[in-house]
């Protein structure tokens, strides 16, 4: 959530712990080496390299994924691989199961996937490394949406580290806001010792107005809600070749998903507070992604306006998520408030800004042409 390097959250998966999980699958082969670790905040996963190609084992603890909350993940991804889309292959125990519990984990085995991990040293909410990278990315993501048709799983069960939607579609907001911060107690006592109700009644009162209604028009629909670049690996032609990391994903609609892709990627985040206001948003890029993914197919006025009209709001679900999770689960009580202060409100108050309102006017203008 920051440009300085910090300590991984999770231990690293060691061998012996790699190996205890691989006996599970009878069908892989044994283990050569782990030959990287991710530094990611959420989970910890590890690069297996084998005999028969490599493998990615990731572990959650048990309070953020529960075995049946990765199945509900896993048979999004199963879909989307029989409509012909490049996912990762999520192996199964002897018993047929795509996860396993041990101890305080919940563990997940995918075979590598094709593509280049071209960001993987990058942080989150790190930019495209080129307007052609975002261009590729929103194409993908319209293939995406349409190949997650047909998809008629119910949204997940309220769970840490899931891009919910429940807020922002409910005709009064505020009372869903409630009946978020209820089921997540951690957050309830977070919140409790500070003034939210003002702040968040503003941001609702200056950017919901109309839109729910627009929200209960667009199709639901199984969406991946975290679209940065480190989520893509990526083709020697500059495409992308494989689609990861469905965590966050759940029953939203494209427009909000369209909507995380360009709040994810076409803003310096990691450097607000640091750079002139101004300085912060890259319409290029912005213009470009909804370029490539207006390329798969027909984009409707409708969906592009709700995506723009979603975008100052469109992370406040989520935030409100991570703030759960680091008060409750990793008692980080300096991440809670970054992802309170820094995050949830620091965002929304960009867009309320002068250049985030002209941000928004710009590329309302460039989506109408």
């Amino acid at each position: 959530m920051g440009l300085a390097l910090e300590a991984p959250t999770w231990p690293a998966i060691t061998d012996g712990e790699a190996a205890a999980v691989l006996a599970h699958f009878p069908l892989v082969a044994p283990i050569t080496t782990l030959s990287w670790h991710s530094p990611r905040p959420f989970s910890a996963a590890t690069l297996i390299d084998t005999a028969d190609g490599a493998l990615l084992l990731k572990r959650h603890h048990h309070q953020v994924r529960s075995v049946a909350g990765l199945a509900a993940e896993h048979g999004f991804i199963a879909h989307l691989a029989t409509a012909g889309l490049s996912v990762p292959e999520v192996l199964r125990t002897a018993e047929g199961a795509s996860a396993v519990g041990l101890g305080e984990g919940t563990y997940e085995l995918h075979r590598r996937s094709p593509g280049a991990d071209l960001y993987r040293d990058h942080p989150s909410w790190t930019p495209f490394q080129s307007y052609d990278h975002a261009h590729a990315a929103g194409y993908a993501l319209a293939r995406m949406h349409q190949a997650a048709r047909g998809f008629n799983a119910p949204a997940r069960t309220a769970q840490p580290l899931v891009a919910s939607f429940t807020i922002l579609p409910a005709h009064d907001p505020m009372a869903a806001m409630d009946a978020y911060i209820a089921a997540r107690p951690a957050l309830a006592a977070f919140l409790s010792a500070r003034n939210w109700r003002s702040p968040l009644a503003a941001l609702f009162a200056d950017g919901a107005s109309g839109l729910a209604p627009r929200l209960v028009r667009q199709p639901s629909l199984w969406t991946h809600n975290d679209w940065h670049p480190s989520n893509l690996l990526w083709a020697a032609d500059g495409g992308v070749a494989t689609v990861f990391d469905f965590g966050l994903a759940d029953r939203t609609c494209a427009a909000h998903d369209l909507a995380t892709a360009i709040e994810r990627t076409a803003f310096a985040w990691l450097e607000l507070g640091t750079k002139p206001d101004h300085a912060i948003a890259d319409l290029r890029a912005a213009r470009a992604l909804i370029a490539g993914y207006a390329s798969a197919g027909p984009l409707s006025p409708d969906l592009i306006e709700t995506a723009i009209r979603l975008l100052p709001l469109v992370h406040i679900e989520f935030a409100l998520s991570e703030i759960d999770y680091f008060a409750g689960i990793v008692g980080d009580e300096d991440a809670t408030l970054l992802a309170w202060e820094g995050y949830l409100l620091g965002h929304a108050d960009w867009f309320l800004s002068g250049a985030g309102r002209g941000f928004l006017a710009d590329l309302r203008e460039e989506a109408g042409r």
